[in-house]
Parts: structure tokens; C-alpha cells; sequence
């Protein structure tokens, strides 16, 4: 429901502020004093349309599912327009584009003065016709519920035997490099350290001579030995160090010397086509482990070809034993859905008649399976079809698939109504305004009337008018009311029959 309505600085309205405490809301006025332009700006502030206002701000109490944007449900919302270069919208304070604001909108706010078929889809049929089932039978929740389940799982399927499929189409030549990728790496069979271990032999072959050299001329320490230890002797010097470090020195040429020796039988050709090799598999996979990693990883999805075949042939009779439990389950959903039908055909048809409209039929057929089942209602209308129907025509035949939705779903939310008595007669438009009463248990309707029928049933008349070329706005007292309902009733000048007229059509419809 929205409570309060702010419009600041349009063309024709300054600072106009309306607040809402009825479901059923009606504007009236001269032509030309500014209805359309109110309802046009509280049609942009949801995202319908467009206006040259600077700020349009409106409160709705009407929860939304805000989740998906980012924002959450506040016992207020607050759905804001700033116009700068151009409209700026915002909701709880924060900016969003008009496409999501219009998405939210849509949860709420249902402007019937679009030529608008959604209605009229098969699919919204189907979701009208499970909700009369589940007014008499609870049980069919659970029926839905198994469906929806069981058909996304099926689903998942198939696209899984699609990409399965497809797979298979190049499935040799993945086959194929696999199997190249991997005979290369295994022909070159690398060890991890075994870069860093033959790196270190190449440098030590190549300073080979020099440290033999140096091993040759550094043996001198050793011949002279016994003199350094008859000298500390001489000068009363404990010689453990000197004789521990001569023999660590020992054991460090013997090692090196044992290191050198084994240099001997390395072939440095081998060596080094050894380390080219290993240096192609680190320059293309950053090191010999993430090689290794690569290598089970195309064992890996060379094993997965190889069983794709049995992979395909489980997911087969996988969809197949899904498909034998969805469609059982469709079964359901037709044979619950043709009794239904009777049920939508008759109420739909209650609300036609009422608003002299041609008798609408719908019809139950197969179809495809799909994420309702595998029913399709199609529909009628008298003689003709819904593209070829006038405007007025088809808000009322809106107005008939709104009321009957409303008996078996719980919805709530604010009809935005834009002339949907024009060019009525009087039965007509009469009709109009007792389907409006009914539903504005429901709902808070905002609509603009040139019919004293229609605004003889309003909880709030405003009445739009225009003075010194800027538009105002007001709530009219019950005289008010009489006195504006005559106008619509005689025009300008106000006849006691009209007046007595418009008595009457208030106190009968209060």
C-alpha cells in the first residue's frame, strides 16, 4: 500500500503531498486539470514511465522480495526520483537503475493501462489452475513440490548428456593428445630435485682442473703438519684444535676428491641433453613438480575418455527412469487440472458477465514436458482474439483474470488504473466499479474516472484541479463529494436532480 506521496517541482503540480489511508482511491476533475500527469508520476517513480518532475518520492508498506538487489525489506519502503540530467532512482536510499526498479515494482504494483498479455500465458494459466486445486486439496502441494525436484534433476541431466555428447564429437583427438602429452613427459621421466642435482654436477665439471689443482696445492698443509704441532709444543699450546681441524680439512678433500672421482664416469653429452630436456618441461610448466601434476591430470582425463561411453550409457537410463517419474507425475497435474478447468472456466466467466464482456473458454491440451508438466491452456474469446480487442476491453478482461486470481491466491499490492470507465455506458462502468470494490479487499487501487459510477464506490475521492495554470490536489468531504459527483452527473451546471442523484449513488454505495 502506499501512504504518502510527495511530487516537487513539475509542470503543473509545485509541491504536492497526498497521504492514503483507504484501498479504494479515486481521482476525478476537468479534462485537462492534471489527472493523467499525477498518475504519470507515480507511474515513473515505479519505472513505468517517464516525467519532467525534479523529485518524486512515495512510501510502500507492501513487502518485497529485495534480496537479489542487494537491499533488504523494511517495514517502509522508500522508492525515490531525483532529477538531475536525468532520472535518478533510488530505493531505501540506495541508487538503482530504472530496469531494477521496475523489476521490484512489478512485485507490487500491476499497471492494467499496458497492453499487457502476461496474464494470458499458458504458464501463469497453469499456476492459477494448481492454486484452485490447492484451495480444496493441500496434498497437491506435496505433488509440485516432487515434481519441481525430480524435473530439475532432470534437467541437470540432460545437459550433462549434452556436454557428454558433444565431448564425444572431438572426443579421438582429446584422446589423442592426451595420449601425446603424456608419452611426452614419461619419455623424459623426470625426478623432482633431479634439475638442482644435475646443475650442481655440470658446475662442478666445469671447475673440475681448478679444484684438483687446488686440492694438489693446498696438500703442502698436511706435509708440514708435525712441525705445526712441534711448534705449539714449544710454546706450551694445547694442539686438539689444530688436530681436529686438520683432520676435518682431510675428510673435505677426501670427499671432494671422492666427488671428482665419480666426475670421471659422467658422460657430459648425457648431462647436458639431460638438462635441456628437463629445462623444456620447467620453461613450459613453471617447474618439474607442476610437469608431474600435469601428467596425472591427463592420465586422469585420459581415463575419463575411455569411460565416457559407460558414463553416457548411465546417464541415459538415469534421465530415462527421471523422465518415467516426471511424466507420472504430469499425469497427475492433467487429471487434477481438467477438473480445475470447469472450476476457472466458471469464475473467470462470473466476472465476464458481470463486466458485459464476451464469454471467455479455456482449453486443456498436450504439449512438450516442460517445468509445469506437460499441459498448455490456450483461450478464447467470443469470436475474435486478445491482439484484436480494444483497450478498454481488454482492462476489463484483465480486470476478470485479477479478480479471479484473487479468490484462490493471497496477493496484495496496488492496481494502478488509468481511465478504465472511459467511453462506457453507465451498466458498464457500473460493472467496472463492483469488481474494483470487490478487489480492493485486496488491493489499494488508484484510478482516474470521468464515470459518477466509479467514484460513488471510492473509500478517498481527490479531486484535480487547476488554478492560475498550476495543479492541486484534494480529499473531498462527503458534501464535496456530492457536489463534484453532480458535475460528472449534469456538467457545469449543477441540477437538484443531479444533486439528489449523486446523494443516492453514495449512500447505496458505501
Amino acid at each position: 500500500m502506499i501512504n504518502r506521496l510527495t511530487i516537487k517541482e513539475n509542470i503543473l503540480f509545485k509541491n504536492l503531498t497526498l497521504e492514503f489511508d483507504e484501498k479504494l482511491v479515486v481521482f476525478t476533475g476537468s479534462s485537462g486539470s492534471g489527472k493523467s500527469v499525477l498518475m504519470e508520476n507515480i507511474l515513473t517513480l515505479f519505472g513505468y514511465k517517464d516525467s519532467q518532475s525534479q523529485s518524486i518520492e512515495a512510501s510502500l508498506t507492501t513487502p518485497l522480495e529485495l534480496e537479489e538487489f542487494g537491499l533488504e525489506n523494511e517495514d517502509e519502503n522508500i522508492f525515490k526520483l531525483s532529477r538531475q540530467k536525468n532520472n535518478r532512482y533510488f530505493l531505501n536510499g540506495s541508487q538503482m537503475s530504472k530496469k531494477n526498479i521496475l523489476s521490484i515494482s512489478k512485485q507490487c504494483i500491476n499497471y492494467l493501462n499496458l497492453r499487457e498479455f502476461s496474464e494470458f500465458e499458458s504458464s501463469n494459466l497453469l499456476n492459477l489452475l494448481d492454486s484452485i486445486i490447492l484451495k480444496t486439496n493441500p496434498k497437491y502441494k506435496t505433488t509440485l513440490e516432487d515434481f519441481k525436484t525430480i524435473y530439475k534433476e532432470f534437467i541437470k541431466a540432460q545437459q550433462e548428456l549434452k556436454e557428454i555428447e558433444e565431448s564425444q564429437k572431438k572426443i579421438e583427438d582429446l584422446k589423442e593428445f592426451a595420449k601425446f602429452e603424456i608419452e611426452k613427459i614419461e619419455s623424459i621421466n623426470p625426478k623432482v630435485d633431479e634439475y638442482d642435482t644435475l646443475i650442481k654436477q655440470k658446475k662442478e665439471l666445469s671447475r673440475k682442473e681448478k679444484i684438483e689443482e687446488s686440492l694438489e696445492n693446498a696438500n703442502i698443509i698436511f706435509d708440514i703438519e708435525s712441525k705445526v704441532t712441534t711448534a705449539l709444543s714449544q710454546l706450551e699450546v694445547e694442539s686438539d684444535f689444530f688436530t681436529e681441524s686438520i683432520n676435518s680439512l682431510n675428510i673435505i678433500f677426501e670427499e671432494a676428491k671422492e666427488r671428482l672421482s665419480d666426475l670421471e664416469d659422467l658422460d657430459i653429452e648425457s648431462l647436458l641433453n639431460r638438462l635441456e630436456d628437463l629445462s623444456s618441461l620447467k620453461n613450459r610448466f613453471g617447474s618439474i613438480e607442476e610437469s608431474l601434476i600435469y601428467l596425472q591430470t591427463k592420465k586422469d582425463e585420459l581415463l575419463k575418455y575411455e569411460n565416457i561411453s559407460h558414463e553416457k550409457q548411465e546417464l541415459q537410463n538415469k534421465i530415462k527412469e527421471l523422465e518415467l517419474s516426471i511424466t507420472k507425475l504430469s499425469n497427475t497435474f492433467t487429471k487434477h487440472r481438467k477438473i480445475a478447468l470447469d472450476t476457472l472456466n466458471k469464475d473467470i466467466n462470473h466476472y465476464t458477465t458481470i463486466l458485459f464482456l464476451d464469454k471467455i473458454l479455456f482449453k486443456l491440451s498436450d504439449t512438450t514436458l516442460h517445468s509445469q508438466g506437460s499441459d498448455e491452456i490456450t483461450l478464447t474469446l467470443g469470436s475474435t482474439t486478445l491482439l484484436k480487442v480494444s483497450s478498454g476491453e481488454l482492462n476489463r478482461i484483465r480486470l476478470s483474470f485479477i479478480a479471479t486470481a484473487s479468490r484462490y491466491i493471497q496477493k496484495s499490492g496496488v492496481l494502478i488504473l488509468d481511465e478504465i470507465d472511459a467511453n462506457l455506458s453507465g451498466k458498464e462502468s457500473m460493472s467496472v466499479a463492483k469488481v474494483l470494490q470487490e478487489l480492493s479487499k485486496n488491493y489499494q487501487i488508484f484510478a482516474i474516472s470521468h464515470q459518477p459510477q466509479l467514484s460513488s464506490f471510492a473509500d478517498e475521492h481527490f479531486l484535480v484541479y487547476k488554478q492560475d495554470n498550476q495543479a492541486y490536489v484534494k480529499k473531498l468531504s462527503y458534501d464535496e463529494r456530492v457536489t463534484e459527483l453532480s458535475r460528472m452527473i449534469s456538467g457545469e451546471k449543477i441540477t437538484d436532480e443531479a444533486r439528489n442523484f449523486a446523494k443516492k449513488m453514495l449512500e447505496e454505495n458505501r
